[in-house]
């Protein structure tokens, strides 16, 4: 058994890709006997994210990061987020010479600049270049993002894939919204200005169009799109269904990394229809399981003609055990030989192989 400390500022009861994410894996690994320790914002005094209320953050959580690492002696420790939490677990890390690895989840300098035009994203990359340069590896989702983010001066990357889970997200699920006209496309998502959600919004689209998900441009958007049905947040079985209940499901994304919620419809025989950019290029099989065009109309039409039984055959072969694999083979070992020795403490066997 091995202890990791995983550190993140994204966690319950918050929905999203990292959250989804980060969650399957430490099953996978839990299920191995490793003992997984997750410090996150629940844990400290929290504050609402500046334009983003519904994400609470740590506030001053140095000392109770410190406190937490101190005490239980990870073998191992990766910090998934570039927030207080992360920013806290950094700082100890290298101020106790303890090695260390992370995760770059998102393109986050273009969404704070589709929020804040005034900050420029070159200047967003090189704050994140500062923060995981120390980082023995950085974790990101596809080979794609790493050589996009290698041409802006990231080193230490590591792909790092994601999964689904295929017995939630399936084909044949009971119907939900059978009164809406066919075609149904769908938006499944945050609903926040950096997904560009309008991009489908806009579209002129037979039959009906659905989006899944909550977040801060929800209500501005649904008074000014009343045709639109809107689903609001979904978990579960419930979600799966509203997805499987789908004709297609439209990404119009331009700034995701990956888009784990495309593999969900694909897990339900959903296609999908995207703009061939990083995400969809590396997660979309072109004209089997998505259409992937830069007139997104013409892909979301197009991808009611493909093989929804293609779409799940796909699907099939993204599990959360490989991408678990993955993630236990980036980690390191946090303390050196020589200074647990120092320390009194036993030297750290790091092996995290699936156990037969």
């Amino acid at each position: 058994m091995q202890k990791i400390a995983l550190v993140t500022d994204a966690w319950r009861p918050q929905v999203n890709g990292v959250v989804t994410t980060l969650t399957a894996v430490m099953r996978e690994l839990e299920a191995r006997g490793h003992e997984v320790k997750v410090i996150h914002p629940g844990l400290f005094l929290t504050v609402p994210m500046p334009s983003y209320r519904e994400i609470k953050l740590a506030a001053a959580p140095y000392r109770g990061v410190a406190k937490r690492l101190e005490a239980w002696r990870p073998d191992a420790v990766h910090i998934a987020t570039e927030g207080p939490c992360g920013l806290a677990a950094r700082a100890y890390c290298l101020r106790h010479g303890w090695r260390f690895t992370t995760s770059l989840h998102t393109k986050f300098p273009e969404y704070v600049n589709a929020r804040w035009p005034m900050v420029p994203v070159r200047a967003g990359y090189g704050v994140l270049r500062r923060f995981h340069a120390p980082a023995a590896r950085t974790m990101v989702c596809t080979p794609g993002f790493a050589e996009f983010l290698g041409t802006r001066g990231f080193g230490n990357l590591r792909v790092w894939t994601r999964g689904v889970d295929t017995e939630q997200f399936r084909p044949g699920l009971a119907p939900v919204l059978g009164e809406l006209p066919r075609p149904l496309f769908a938006y499944l998502g945050r609903v926040a200005v950096e997904k560009n959600i309008e991009a489908f919004l806009d579209l002129d689209l037979p039959g009906s169009k659905l989006v899944i998900g909550d977040g801060p441009a929800r209500r501005t958007l649904q008074a000014r799109y009343p045709a639109v049905h809107w689903a609001g947040m979904q978990g579960g079985a419930a979600l799966a269904q509203h997805v499987a209940s789908a004709d297609c499901v439209v990404f119009p994304s331009l700034t995701d990394t990956y888009g784990l919620v495309m593999i969900e419809a694909m897990a339900c025989g959903v296609p999908v229809a995207a703009f061939p950019v990083t995400g969809p290029k590396e997660v979309v099989s072109e004209g089997v399981t998505g259409v992937l065009d830069s007139d997104l109309r013409r892909a979301a039409l197009a991808a009611l003609d493909l093989d929804s039984e293609a779409c799940r055959a796909a699907a099939l072969e993204r599990s959360w055990s490989y991408s678990a694999d993955q993630f236990a083979a980036n980690l390191v070992n946090a303390c050196s030989f020589r200074r647990r020795r120092r320390r009194g403490l036993p030297r750290p066997r790091l092996t995290l192989r699936k156990s037969a």
